[in-house]
């Protein structure tokens, strides 16, 4: 069987907002199978001004409180970082790059 990588439909740079990247971010989380039993929270982070970018980075924080311990000893969390591209045409769709806390792989 093969697996198939899910993915969501990302808005064109000219009509992002910070609100839109985190709703864009809840979507394409909800598309990854994970056990019902961990929760999760995102903020944004910040904005940073490049040359010929605006790079937006956000974080989702993961873990699994219980009712014995509703403040998990353990989280995990994954850095979004949603690109606008200054040069390339605005109907173009963001660029999306996210990695998990310890690793220094980027998934785009």
């Amino acid at each position: 069987a093969e697996y198939v990588i899910k993915n969501i439909q990302w808005h064109p740079c000219d009509s992002f907002t910070v609100q839109r990247g985190w709703q864009q971010i809840e979507e394409y989380i909800s598309t990854w199978e994970i056990h019902e039993s961990w929760l999760h929270w995102s903020e944004f982070l910040q904005e940073e001004e490049l040359k010929y970018s605006k790079r937006y980075h956000y974080r989702v924080c993961f873990s699994i409180p219980t009712r014995r311990k509703p403040i998990p000893r353990a989280t995990a969390s994954v850095y979004f970082v949603i690109e606008i591209s200054k040069i390339k045409p605005a109907t173009l769709p963001v660029e999306v790059f996210f990695n998990l806390e310890s690793s220094r792989l980027i998934h785009r």
